[in-house]
């Protein structure tokens, strides 16, 4: 069985959700609580359960660990579509830019010793 907090934090949640909701979009009436299948049985609680007063859980197919507003409102009629510009994230061409600090010497690297190298590996054998 679920612990009574996790239960509590649940109705918490959905309760602040439809009042959002219901804020929101006072001409649509709030009737149930969607939620993954996987959700409804981990949390012990039955498709059809009444979770607040007139608002009932359904099991609706979305992704777990998160539930969805049920009401008998019509969400984003009328709405326009937007068509999105894509952006370039820079605004100019690229240019080589010097690393390191305006005014500093450069690095020097060492010159190494003339003479006999030493093999890198012993010989085999």
């Amino acid at each position: 069985m679920t612990s009574p907090t996790k239960i509590a934090a649940l109705l918490e949640r959905v309760s602040q959700g439809v009042a959002a909701h219901d804020r929101e979009n006072p001409s649509h009436r709030t009737w149930g609580i969607g939620m993954a299948h996987f959700d409804i049985e981990r949390l012990g609680l039955e498709e059809g359960e009444e979770l607040l007063p007139g608002i009932v859980l359904q099991a609706d197919g979305g992704m777990t660990g998160q539930f969805r507003i049920l009401c008998d409102g019509q969400h984003g009629q009328g709405a326009e579509e937007v068509e999105e510009e894509t952006v370039e994230a820079v605004g100019r061409e690229e240019e080589e830019v010097p690393a390191g600090i305006p005014g500093a010497q450069p690095i020097v690297t060492p010159q190494l010793p003339a003479g006999p190298r030493r093999p890198a590996l012993p010989p085999e054998g």
